[in-house]
């Protein structure tokens, strides 16, 4: 099964396959809301610009059976350049065959080749399958709390209460 998949950069052509594999990750999470159009437009702006990101999916036969988004950015802690895993998802007739891990062990080659220093990522917190899967793959939870504001006026509808309160100094 493994030796009729290739995994490959992403193309223009693929932006509708991309796009519907998002739709179905979205639909998933609780923190987004599919949108098609802001889901081509993010997918177009990373293939476009390649000094922003990659964009590889898992082939057979011409379908993509999957995909693996990420963005690149520099770290001042690390002091040189990591990456951000957007997103990892496989389409959801083809999961649990290990294409997932092939993505990812494809990503994290991707990283070392390169120089990256690091590799970051969110998961849903309550989705103990998927954080299990990226432990297994050798990454772990962060002390770090992921904090995000909305630029375009929408409100925020997390709502998530932090077992530590934050505080604001003047």
């Amino acid at each position: 099964m493994f030796n009729e998949t290739l995994i490959e950069p992403a193309t223009m052509e693929d932006l509708p396959a991309l796009a519907d594999l998002l739709f179905d990750l979205f639909s998933l999470e609780s923190d987004f809301t599919p949108d098609r159009t802001k889901q081509l437009r993010g997918l177009r702006l990373i293939l476009e610009t390649p000094s922003r990101g990659r964009i590889f999916v898992l082939r057979r036969h011409g379908e993509i059976l999957g995909m693996i988004n990420l963005l690149f950015t520099i770290s001042t802690a690390e002091g040189g350049a990591v990456i951000i895993l957007e997103d990892l998802v496989i389409h959801r007739d083809h999961r649990g065959q290990g294409y997932g891990s092939r993505l990812l062990e494809h990503a994290i080659r991707y990283a070392k080749d390169k120089g990256f220093l690091r590799i970051t990522l969110l998961t849903d917190r309550s989705d103990d399958v998927a954080i299990a899967f990226y432990r297994k793959h050798g990454f772990y939870a962060s002390g770090m709390i992921p904090m995000r504001l909305l630029l375009d006026g929408s409100p925020s509808s997390s709502g998530l209460l932090f077992s530590s309160p934050l505080t604001e100094s003047s």
